[in-house]
């Protein structure tokens, strides 16, 4: 069975309470939905679905044993969680209200979404998972997720809502992309796209070395 120990379960449990409990909050206590599309308007609560889904498959396989390991999306979950670190942190610190029109939120709950959870379920996967094994499939649900957050963005979203406003158009969920025009807006997601895929097969090429080093783990790919 994969790395059934109790630190590692533990470990597991941990990501995935984390995760549930800011998904409650974020969605069910800290909420506005009164704009079209509410929380799913962001990127970062995308990535915080995706950490619990993928931080509940992890457990379910140290928990309960072998179970299919369906690389290529945990590879896509870790992955654009870590974008939304990049790509947040970049903004803030060159203009915080390029981000947020409201400026952050609870410093614990900007450090969570916008840090810790990703790492700690990157960790997961790298290190205790060892996954990126399909790098293939992890860059198409990769493309397939950024995407689906661009087309959402674009053509359900941002029709339906009149702020935050921009110099070019309004509506887009982050300040600075209603400042850009459709050429640079279909730019800017290509290279982040871009930057995605690069940063999948970075961590690929960490998690064959680490398999070589560490091994392949308890459990072979099902």
């Amino acid at each position: 069975m994969e790395q059934r120990s109790k630190a590692v379960i533990a470990y597991r449990w941990l990501i995935v309470l984390l995760a549930l409990g800011y998904t409650i909050y974020q969605f069910g206590i800290d909420v506005d939905y009164g704009p079209p599309g509410g929380p799913f308007r962001y990127a970062t609560y995308w990535a915080l679905l995706l950490s619990l889904l993928t931080s509940v498959h992890l457990l379910a396989r140290a928990q309960f044993g072998r179970r299919p390991r369906y690389d290529g999306f945990v590879a896509a979950a870790a992955v654009f969680n870590m974008m939304v670190v990049l790509l947040y942190w970049r903004l803030y610190f060159n203009d915080p209200t390029s981000v947020s029109a409201t400026g952050p939120g609870p410093w614990h709950q900007e450090y969570y979404l916008h840090l810790m959870g990703p790492v700690l379920l990157t960790f997961d996967v790298l290190f205790i998972f060892r996954g990126f094994r399909r790098p293939i499939a992890g860059a198409l649900w990769l493309i397939g997720l950024v995407g689906a957050f661009a087309v959402v963005s674009e053509f359900v979203f941002a029709p339906l809502n009149s702020t935050p406003r921009g110099t070019v158009t309004a509506g887009l969920p982050y300040p600075f992309l209603n400042n850009l025009t459709a050429g640079e807006r279909l730019n800017f997601y290509a290279n982040n796209i871009g930057v995605a895929v690069m940063m999948l097969l970075g961590f690929a090429a960490v998690a064959w070395l680490v398999r070589r080093v560490l091994g392949p783990g308890r459990l072979q790919a099902a």
